[in-house]
């Protein structure tokens, strides 16, 4: 199969990135969302992540020669390192400045999914929305359409009868700052045509992603397996008052070495995200636990615009 018309459903945090890195490897795509607001909230975004892409590319340049350039780079954007010159580093910061424009935004969702070749859901991690989401996809999807969730934790299982397609349906999941850390985590369920798989493997290298495969389903997956436990741990340490978010950072980056704490982490995942995972815990309905205080905290701030990187806000200041 050839994947020429990518669709991504939602132009959130990494609906965007998706996006950018789909129209950067010469796809055509666009980006469906709910209302125009979504569209006004998604061209930052676009403009914000591409603005990123061009630093990454710009500090690979002051790499050229330096042996350290082969392990910082970024992945996404550059395929072979040993051939990279600075025209040719050049003419790639022109290309992520022509990315942005060429993303289609649609709000007809009939008329964005016409022709798709691959769909990629990259909606809020809210289980009933992504069903009323896919009920009304169902009937719109060309019968040759593959179908993928983003989701970060939801298995794919538990949405395959709402699809239409269980057979051409599985998870397609990746990392923030997807142009860096260029993963692409490939998990079906049960019913997933193994020849889907592997056609959504080959998407995946085909937008410069390195396919990592599941060979069953697992909540969280790889990533978020080894990531959630060190964000949960964080959040209970700020809620039970044991130490704030600086301090935990700081704690995390000077004993591991690592470049940034889970606080950080958590802005550029988005705390609406982290907001909506923490309310799928039983417990964050009791008045009494930890959890509700820790909830209650990132509604504040949610509340406040406060929602992370994007919004120039989250724990930390940021520039926009």
């Amino acid at each position: 199969m050839e994947f020429k018309k990518v669709v991504v459903m939602g132009g959130g945090v990494l609906g965007s990135q998706i996006a950018l890195m789909c129209a950067y490897t010469g796809h055509d795509t666009t980006i469906w969302m709910r209302s125009e607001g979504s569209i006004e909230r998604t061209k930052p975004k676009l403009a914000n992540y591409s603005a990123m892409m061009i630093q990454s590319l710009e500090q690979a340049r002051k790499l050229l020669g330096n042996p350290m350039g082969a392990y910082v780079y970024p992945r996404g954007l550059i395929t072979d390192w040993s051939a990279m010159t600075d025209e040719k580093l050049v003419a790639l910061i022109d290309q992520v400045k022509e990315t942005a424009q060429q993303i289609h935004l649609e709000l007809d969702m009939g008329k964005a999914l016409a022709g798709a070749d691959i769909v990629i859901e990259s909606m809020s991690e809210d289980p009933k929305a992504k069903i009323e989401l896919y009920e009304k996809m169902k009937d719109l999807l060309d019968e040759k359409t593959i179908l993928c969730t983003n989701s970060s934790t939801l298995l794919p299982s538990s949405f395959a009868q709402h699809t239409g397609r269980p057979g051409q349906y599985m998870a397609l999941h990746f990392a923030n700052e997807i142009w860096k850390h260029n993963t692409a985590e490939c998990m079906g369920h049960a019913g997933t045509d193994p020849a889907v798989y592997d056609q959504v493997v080959k998407f995946a290298a085909e937008i410069n992603m390195v396919p990592i495969k599941l060979h069953k389903e697992q909540p969280a997956y790889v990533l978020n397996s080894l990531l959630v436990p060190l964000l949960d741990a964080a959040q209970q340490l700020w809620g039970k008052g044991v130490a704030d978010p600086e301090t935990i950072d700081l704690t995390w980056r000077l004993a591991t070495g690592a470049p940034a704490g889970p606080f950080q982490i958590m802005d550029v995942v988005g705390l609406e995200t982290v907001y909506n995972i923490l309310l799928m815990k039983p417990d964050t309905q009791d008045p009494e636990s930890v959890n509700h205080k820790i909830a209650s905290l990132l509604k504040a701030k949610i509340d406040k615009g406060e929602v992370g990187i994007n919004s120039g806000k989250g724990f930390y200041e940021y520039k926009k």
